[in-house]
């Protein structure tokens, strides 16, 4: 198995002191935790997009290339680029550019997006997502594979004879479809044979389940070789101690005024948005949140790999407004203790060829 860090760089008040870093602190902090993330061996580091919200993750391009310029080794993903609200020439232009910069460590995972609102802000029909989706994904493809493009379609103005500069690296990079609650992004990774990333943050694991097992049936329906079904799983944040009695006992307030802060009532009863998982107790024993001792995180974790059959497992740090440092503890934690595991038990050949 192997391993990701992801940040949505969420930049909402701490959900028990109410203090807010200033905006330049909060990215300073991602990227030293970013940092830290490649000397601790982590095989990648996401950041996430999002245009509505308590974030400041609207330019994961700019965020991911500064990250590029202080690390070596590391694979630099996002998570997820909100394609269906974007220009792909726009997209193929950037990325490959980071690509180039970054000496080819860049990958993408694409999705429509979690936040309510963000095709209203670009003046879009959020009924037509999956349409934008397809469309702008399937372009974007075309843009990295190919070179003097001719396109034309329903959401851009049409392409005559395009070469988007720069070109990627070496070849175009790995795309990923991030999928959280609708069929639609199995299905079109399925169709192009590209591996699938599922959310695995708020929801049952049987609701996950459901998504993986449709994109792996429809991946060799579509012709593609079974084994080359990649799967990626995220998590709804990550808290260590010694023993899980004493992690419930020491972040039990913190992680539910952080539910109650995220509670989205306009959105109750919608997939997807407000974590089924109030107390941290529910966390603890069927929730993605990692919470517990090590052996805990490594039961649940290969408890998730029996089910979705995952290369890549995705883990989040700032979930719940702790510092720098104590994310980087975190991180120490969970190199030390529970990755050589998890590498041992569920072993990846993902990045290895």
């Amino acid at each position: 198995m192997k391993f990701q860090v992801l940040s949505l760089i969420g930049h909402a008040p701490h959900p028990l002191t109410g203090e807010l870093p200033s905006a330049a602190d909060r990215l300073a902090q991602v990227l030293t935790v970013g940092e830290a993330a490649e000397r601790l061996g982590f095989d990648a580091y996401s950041v996430g997009e999002r245009h509505a919200g308590p974030f400041l993750s609207s330019s994961p391009s700019v965020v991911l290339g500064a990250l590029a310029a202080r690390t070596s080794r590391i694979r630099l993903l996002t998570g997820v680029t909100v394609v269906a609200i974007l220009d792909p020439v726009r997209i193929a232009e950037d990325f490959a550019t980071l690509d180039q910069i970054s000496l080819g460590r860049i990958e993408l995972v694409v999705g429509k997006g979690a936040e309510a609102g963000h095709f209203d802000l670009f003046g879009l029909d959020e009924k037509r997502q999956w349409d934008l989706q397809k469309e702008k994904y399937e372009l974007l493809r075309r843009l990295w594979t190919e070179e003097v493009v001719d396109w034309a379609g329903e959401f851009r103005p049409p392409l005559t004879k395009v070469t988007t500069l720069p070109r990627p690296y070496a070849g175009p990079p790995r795309i990923w479809h991030g999928s959280a609650t609708s069929l639609n992004s199995p299905e079109l990774a399925a169709k192009h044979g590209d591996p699938l990333f599922t959310a695995n943050a708020i929801q049952p694991r049987a609701a996950y389940a459901r998504l993986i097992a449709h994109y792996r049936e429809k991946f060799e329906e579509y012709g593609h070789d079974p084994r080359h079904a990649r799967v990626a799983a995220g998590s709804g944040g990550l808290l260590i101690a010694d023993t899980t009695e004493q992690a419930v006992e020491r972040y039990k307030e913190l992680y539910e005024a952080k539910v109650r802060q995220t509670f989205q009532p306009q959105l109750e009863g919608k997939a997807g948005y407000n974590t089924p998982y109030r107390t941290i107790e529910d966390a603890v024993a069927d929730g993605p949140q990692l919470i517990g001792s090590p052996q805990r995180i490594i039961d649940k974790i290969l408890g998730y790999h029996e089910v979705y059959g995952h290369d890549l497992q995705s883990i989040t740090v700032d979930a719940f407004g702790q510092s720098a440092a104590e994310q980087i503890e975190t991180l120490e934690r969970f190199a030390e203790e529970i990755a050589p595991v998890l590498r041992k038990e569920a072993p990846s050949t993902l990045w290895e060829d």
